[in-house]
């Protein structure tokens, strides 16, 4: 049986027995009494270790047109956090295939099924010799842990980073050979990332979710969705009691913010978004670049004019630039 706290996630409220439901109650209480906006700071999450672990296949899947499909899963601090994971068919080239570490942005997590969702996305990146690591971060899916948001918890963070981490212990892909893509919060969480290992060579980031903290609080006009509950929106309310704002206190959220940290970037970025984006504004966007230009780190930038949040309009334009990115980068 899955833990009481996931079940909430996964069950509407009236599938639970009252028992049940008090159980998973305290079990969510206890997960956000945890939760503390310092996690987020660089340096603290620079401080822990990120293994992972080896690659455990749960379930084998039809195979793509030039590589194997597999849901596996992974180690992120004592949890058991599945993945879909693709490996090029043929001899690896010697080191081991270049494989890329794929976020996805933010899907209601219990809606999000492995094998859903992103799957143009990741054959794009497999069917070009890449191996591929999808992860259904903490609370998603069958994932075990409790989905409390990438911006004011570390879990997703640390699940990223386990992801990275047993990719590297894989035979099959050669560590010195991984890059990060990145979708909306994705994006978000694949910065942190390159900023926390500077082994991560190259990142490609779809309309991420890139501004600092004082961007996130006061320039993003979104409507959290209504799917995540008040209790993960609170994380931020709470953070802000203690901490105070961006403004007030500005020394404590530039440590959360990646955007701090890029000169520590050890490779170079490509950013794509679209005019049109109605969940993330473009200015995230174009503050990144701008950045980036500013301390002389190498970037792309692709904006394109009318385009949605997922670059539907543009879809084969941007995944043919973003495989030619990883190809000239890993």
């Amino acid at each position: 049986m899955r833990p009481a706290s996931l079940l909430l996630l996964g069950l509407g409220l009236s599938a639970l027995s009252p028992a049940l439901f008090s159980s998973a109650q305290a079990q969510s209480a206890a997960a956000l009494a945890r939760v503390d906006a310092a996690q987020m700071s660089i340096p603290a999450a620079r401080e822990k270790a990120y293994p992972g672990s080896a690659l455990t296949v749960r379930q084998t899947l039809r195979a793509g047109s030039n590589y194997s499909r597999a849901v596996v899963s992974y180690q992120s601090g004592g949890l058991r956090i599945n993945a879909l994971l693709t490996v090029p068919n043929g001899t690896p080239p010697k080191g081991g295939w270049p494989a890329i570490v794929f976020n996805h942005g933010y899907v209601p997590p219990n809606v999000y099924r492995t094998t859903e969702r992103y799957v143009a996305y990741q054959d794009a990146f497999a069917r070009a010799g890449f191996v591929t690591l999808k992860s259904d971060y903490r609370g998603h899916g069958s994932s075990q842990g409790e989905a409390l948001g990438g911006y004011y918890a570390p879990g997703y963070t640390d699940d990223v980073m386990n992801a990275l981490g047993s990719l590297k212990k894989d035979p099959r892909v050669n560590a010195a050979r991984i890059g990060m893509w990145g979708h909306s919060m994705g994006g978000f969480l694949s910065l942190r990332a390159m900023v926390l290992d500077r082994s991560v060579k190259a990142g490609v980031i779809w309309a991420g979710v890139v501004g600092d903290y004082d961007q996130l609080m006061n320039e993003w006009p979104h409507k959290a969705p209504a799917s995540i509950p008040q209790r993960v929106l609170n994380l931020r309310k709470v953070a802000v009691e203690k901490y105070g704002t961006p403004k007030a206190n500005p020394d404590f959220w530039n440590e959360l913010s990646a955007t701090s940290y890029l000169r520590d970037l050890g490779g170079p970025l490509q950013l794509h978004i679209g005019t049109a984006d109605e969940d993330v504004p473009v200015a995230f966007h174009t503050s990144l670049a701008a950045r980036l230009k500013a301390i002389g780190r190498p970037v792309q930038s692709y904006v394109y004019p009318g385009d949605n949040h997922n670059l539907s309009r543009n879809l084969n334009t941007a995944l043919a630039r973003s495989v030619a990115f990883f190809k000239a980068n890993l």
